[in-house]
């Protein structure tokens, strides 16, 4: 689907505050609240917006430990199955399969370092994975919706 400037621009509104009214988007942009409506309903109509959700800040539910974890599949292991195995973890937020040395990064949210060392620990012991590479997150700088 191709955006025009308007969608882009309410998109940018909604990704900013996915509570904003839509009088409030439209007085925004220069349209009509019913105008946003019916550019909304298309957007996600056509899987531009495919939800919205509440941000919540991980350290105030307790999850102060991020890291990254790289990891190394058997040579039979299909981008399916690596992916179940980071399914199975709770603190697991992200997982993708990625290009280069690793078959998958996975994004991990800890209640501490001991909670992430007994993730890291059950990950690594899935059969399908035969390696592990982390990177725990000392400060975080720059984060987009």
């Amino acid at each position: 689907m191709a955006l025009d400037d308007l969608d882009e621009r309410i998109l940018a509104i909604l990704r900013d505050d996915g509570r904003a009214s839509f009088a409030a988007v439209g007085a925004r942009v220069g349209l009509s609240a019913p105008a946003v409506k019916r550019r909304v309903d298309r957007l996600r109509e056509t899987g531009v917006i495919t939800g919205f959700a509440a941000v919540v800040d991980p350290e105030a539910v307790g999850w102060t430990t991020e890291a990254y974890v790289e990891l190394w599949c058997a040579p039979s292991t299909t981008p399916s199955q690596v992916l179940a195995v980071a399914a199975r973890h709770p603190q697991v937020v992200s997982a993708c399969t990625i290009s280069g040395e690793a078959d998958a990064l996975v994004h991990v949210r800890a209640t501490s370092v001991h909670d992430f060392e007994r993730v890291l620990e059950r990950i690594g012991a899935d059969p399908a994975v035969v390696r592990t590479k982390s990177a725990i997150v000392l400060s975080r700088g720059v984060q987009r919706t």
